[in-house]
């Protein structure tokens, strides 16, 4: 017994007249592991508490960022001091983190930094559809280093938050969920255009994810083209997503179309009139048996 306590007590090294003794190894992981069981379960208490009170999830997600950095300051300075060892142990920490720093750790710092400027002005929000360069996706979790995005084809993006503040960001729901999208179709001239404009109308009125009370849909005459009258039809939508404006879009193409059909509108396409001056003469390639004839 005296061997085994001759072994735990054994000094491995001093620290501010604190001897580091081999009992230390084996208590400090030991303790670190109880730390995590507690972090991890106030936590998860802490979470539950949040969800039933209806927060925001970009304020649940700060508060409980926030409270996993203070409980862990404290519970790892309570620990080291019952085991009795000093913070100065840990100096070489901060030597090393500021070497790291000076080699390169400044992106991974300046992430850090972003991701906390984030979460506490809330520029993009968890479930935020953004579209960055030709990026296009839902925000899924704003994290201390990077933002997990959900890609419209389902595929899963993490973009440094520091790009996020430094790029050009596209938030379609910073402000509410309403979006505006634009179909144009063109008629053939002599349509009348009046009754075209009402059609139109009716086929975006005639769509339940179209808004007609706030944002109502507008009809435009937009031009004369080439081969066609041109119009444009402006709907608004309470949602957002490439993938449901595009299958908006789709849906009123459908019913224009229909309604074109039966009221007999001609879909212009593409076409020319070709006007020819002066006079032309047109000759008849002479027939099989005349050109023997002839040769004979």
């Amino acid at each position: 017994m005296e061997t085994f306590q001759d072994i735990f007590t054994y000094q491995l090294f001093q620290i501010s007249d604190q001897a580091i003794t081999l009992a230390h190894l084996f208590l400090i992981p030991l303790v670190l592991w109880l730390i995590y069981l507690f972090i991890k379960k106030s936590s998860h208490l802490l979470n539950k508490t949040l969800n039933a009170r209806n927060f925001n999830a970009d304020v649940a997600l700060l508060i409980q960022r926030l409270y996993f950095i203070v409980i862990l300051t404290i519970v790892i300075i309570t620990g080291l001091g019952i085991l009795g060892i000093p913070l100065a142990a840990f100096a070489f920490v901060s030597g090393a983190i500021a070497i790291g720093v000076g080699f390169g750790a400044q992106n991974i710092i300046n992430n850090f930094i972003s991701g906390w400027i984030l979460m506490w002005e809330k520029p993009i929000r968890i479930g935020d559809f953004l579209e960055i360069g030709d990026v296009r996706g839902s925000v899924d979790t704003i994290n201390t280093r990077s933002t997990r995005i959900r890609r419209i084809d389902g595929v899963h993006l993490l973009i440094p938050n520091s790009q996020l503040l430094e790029n050009m960001v596209v938030n379609w729901t910073l402000v509410d969920r309403m979006v505006r999208t634009t179909i144009t179709v063109g008629v053939a001239y002599g349509s009348p255009v009046r009754k075209v404009a009402d059609l139109i109308m009716q086929a975006a009125v005639g769509e339940p994810e179209v808004l007609s009370e706030e944002k109502a849909p507008i009809v435009i005459f937009e031009d004369f083209g080439d081969s066609a009258l041109i119009f444009d039809v402006y709907v608004w939508i309470d949602s957002f997503g490439d993938t449901d404006l595009r299958t908006l879009r789709s849906n009123i193409r459908f019913r224009i179309t229909e309604l074109f059909e039966a009221n007999n509108i001609v879909i212009a396409f593409p076409q020319r009139d070709v006007h020819i001056d002066g006079q032309v003469r047109l000759v008849r390639p002479p027939k099989k048996n005349e050109s023997q004839a002839a040769d004979s």
